[in-house]
């Protein structure tokens, strides 16, 4: 933190001891974090502190008596995740400004404009947008936008990963990713399991990284982001050294100052400054990252870190020295009036705040007077104004130091050098405690408290009503059990389930089944007597947006008695355009908590999916009506704007599926969906909950679903008539897998 105020930020963003997304770091406990938040105004700086992770139920009402001390210091914000803990804030904390997390994928300005109604007043983009997307965002939305502009990139959109969390227990969303996609993988092809790509051999393919992005580095396109509308460039600092820190923070400082006096003329980026930053960290070279690209091989560093570099010691040495070291000062002008027989006095004038181009913002102008002893008469040599000022002067254990000292002096006078000290050290505590006192918030009975309310004067409320369509769904499910939903990805499986008598609805994938067949394929389900639904795409962006608009119509027509929605996007554009389907939301908007839930449900859901990374234990304190709990499938593990199938063997505008292979020789399937251009990278091993019937029941879910993705009919067909033998005839009929996880129903997630 102070290597990055000494280098230039204007902000910083740190975790606390807890929920933070970065569990491992070297977080300050309650002490040193109150001191922070001192030391960053002081220097005329904003602290943000990351609350960013999921939160669970049992940990939600901890985060009011958590945040209490540092809010009362003068939190400048707190950047969020989770739905619950954001109407929490605003409920218990009104006047604390939120930034929404680029955990919470915001791809584009219809959530941005959700979470605005919500209350927060910042949202720090998915990385992968593009310029024109975020500057859509800014012509759409007056809320404040955060983009990185340096640091590492996940392979995965952020909030949609799932991997660390799925093979070893340690989720990203909760602070603890094990970075797997930094581990090497062969990728093979689906058809065969030939290794492929670009027409190498085995032995070429082998170990190579397939998820291993390069760092982002944009000081080239610096302007065209700026232009773009963001207001707050975001520098990876977290997990990194001061040296790091200060040198990345140092040269984006130098370049913004730049742009913002010049503007574009003569913008040029020195190579050596890049170069620096090369030999502060390198994963394989840079990228522009996604501003400019939807995608590209050329942003993934495919043989891995570097494993040997020789270091600058000379760069480094000069960091610590500028900007490690050094203690950091702010500039007081000051006067002191030595009048003999009279009180001495010292009158302080403190001018601060953050300097930003033409505009300076926060201004702080605090000025104190102290008065000291009355002053004697020389008995000896007199004091002179250079003695004075040269005692005055000696601020090095401070954090001020005088810019301008006048000294007024007027007889023959004494004054002990224990009391000029004294004077000055009371005028400075007094002037740090002035400055500190303006962002200290009053303290009242009110904020704080934690009542569990939703606000639904934000929230659109549909005219087909969430808790007429909750109410149906319940008594349904009292009247003819546990309902058996099965959602598909491709075509080919959806005659084996139409035919299949234990199942009451059918999910479609929009990205295996195209719009042309939208109405075929729900007559097929509807001349069975079943329900059939839409699944729209995990990312919503203008690709996802130009197809639906054009399809808007097929999509009113087809019949559809539901739309499963991955994105809050998805929610804001069918609101937009009208369309009056019932929607259930996914599993992957994370509903870790009542709280979130309730949110949720506000929007106007029928129904919410209950969240992978939950246990039995947990799932059964949400509490909330029209659940569906997922009893089987390929668990989507990552969700990525990059393309295996791209990277390795070129982009052939046709959906694949292929495999990565990791170390242990667990394979993961992957598939490409071109008509969104995303892909999802799945777990090894299928969820089963075949043999929990009981614990299940005692969750009372409205809905079970069996998620379909690379099986075959026959497999399908197998895995329908166990788990109707299992779920509706209570027979224990063997599993035709072999190979299987329980996911983490009944393993806790860190």
């Amino acid at each position: 933190m102070i290597a990055a105020i000494n280098a230039g930020a204007d902000a910083v963003y740190m975790g606390g001891s807890r929920f933070g997304a970065r569990a491992y770091a070297d977080n300050l406990e309650e002490d040193g974090f109150l001191k922070a938040i001192d030391y960053a105004h002081l220097h005329g700086c904003r602290l943000y502190m990351t609350v960013n992770t999921l939160v669970k139920e049992e940990e939600l009402e901890e985060v009011s008596d958590f945040l209490a001390p540092y809010y009362w210091q003068g939190l400048d914000a707190a950047i969020v995740q989770d739905l619950g803990v954001l109407s929490l804030i605003r409920e218990s904390f009104p006047d604390l400004a939120v930034h929404i997390s680029t955990q919470a994928t915001v791809t584009g300005y219809r959530s941005a404009k959700l979470f605005q109604k919500l209350g927060a007043s910042r949202i720090v983009t998915a990385r992968e947008l593009s310029l024109e997307e975020i500057a859509r965002i800014r012509d759409e939305v007056d809320i404040e936008i955060e983009s990185f502009v340096h640091g590492a990139l996940c392979y995965c959109y952020s909030g949609q990963c799932l991997l660390s969390s799925l093979i070893g227990g340690r989720s990203g969303n909760r602070g603890r990713c094990a970075q797997p996609c930094r581990l090497p993988y062969n990728v093979e092809d689906g058809r065969n399991g030939r290794l492929f790509g670009d027409g190498k051999k085995k032995s070429q393919m082998a170990g190579e990284y397939a998820m291993n992005l390069k760092d982002l580095c944009t000081l080239d396109i610096l302007p065209d982001i700026l232009e773009a509308g963001v207001d707050s460039l975001k520098i990876e600092g977290r997990m990194k050294s001061p040296r790091y820190t200060a040198g990345v923070v140092s040269v984006y400082r130098k370049y913004v100052d730049y742009y913002l006096k010049n503007g574009r003329d003569g913008y040029q980026v020195d190579p050596a400054d890049k170069r620096m930053l090369l030999e502060l960290f390198d994963r394989g070279g840079f990228t522009k990252g996604y501003y400019q690209q939807h995608n590209g091989r050329e942003m993934i560093s495919l043989k891995g870190k570097p494993r040997f570099r020789e270091t600058d010691s000379l760069l480094f040495d000069s960091l610590d020295q500028k900007y490690v070291n050094p203690k950091k000062q702010e500039a007081i002008d000051g006067i002191l009036e030595i009048r003999e027989g009279e009180p001495a006095s010292l009158i302080l004038k403190f001018s601060g705040g953050c300097d930003l181009g033409n505009e300076t913002k926060d201004d702080k102008k605090v000025v104190i007077k102290v008065k000291g002893n009355p002053v004697q008469t020389a008995k000896n040599q007199p004091l002179s104004k250079e003695r004075l000022g040269k005692q005055l002067n000696k601020t090095g254990g401070t954090p001020f130091y005088f810019r301008n000292l006048e000294v007024k002096l007027t007889g023959n006078c004494f004054v002990s050098v224990q009391e000029l000290n004294d004077l000055r050290r009371r005028g400075l505590e007094e002037l740090e405690r002035r400055i500190l006192e303006e962002y200290r918030r009053k303290k009242s009975s009110e904020i704080g408290k934690n009542e569990r309310r939703t606000d639904k004067a934000n929230m659109h409320e549909p005219e087909n009503s969430r808790s007429a369509i909750c109410e149906a769904m319940a008594c349904e499910h009292n009247s003819s059990g546990l309902r058996l939903h099965v959602s598909l990805e491709e075509p080919e499986g959806l005659q084996t389930v139409a035919k299949n008598p234990d199942v009451d609805e059918i999910y479609l994938d929009a990205c295996g089944f195209p719009a042309e067949s939208w109405q075929r394929a729900v007559n097929v389900c509807h001349d069975v007597g079943k329900q059939c639904a839409l699944i729209l795409p995990h990312i919503f962006r203008e690709r996802a947006e130009q197809y639906f608009m054009t399809h808007i119509w097929e999509l009113k027509k087809a019949g559809f008695d539901e739309l499963i929605l991955r994105s809050l996007e998805e929610m804001a554009f069918l609101q937009e355009y009208e369309v009056s389907i019932p929607v259930v939301l996914d599993g992957n908007l994370y509903g870790m908590n009542r709280r979130a839930c309730e949110v949720m449900m506000a929007t106007g859901a029928a129904r919410l999916t209950l969240p992978l990374e939950l246990n039995r234990q947990e799932l059964a304190k949400l509490g909330c009506r029209g659940k569906e709990l997922l009893g089987y499938g390929y668990l989507p593990a990552m969700v990525s704007a990059q393309c295996v199938q791209r990277t390795f063997g070129g982009c052939t505008q046709s959906p694949e599926t292929l495999f990565i292979k990791d170390r242990t020789g667990k394979r993961l399937p992957v598939k490409n969906h071109c008509p969104f251009c995303y892909n999802t990278i799945y777990n090894p091993d299928p969820l089963s909950l075949l043999g929990l019937e009981q614990q299940i029941r005692e969750l009372e879910p409205a809905v079970l679903r069996l998620s379909f993705t690379i099986e075959k009919p026959q497999q399908i067909q197998e895995i329908l008539q166990v788990f109707g033998e299992h779920f509706r005839r209570g027979k224990d009929t063997p599993a035709p897998f072999k190979e299987f996880t329980r996911g983490h129903f009944k393993r806790k997630v860190e």
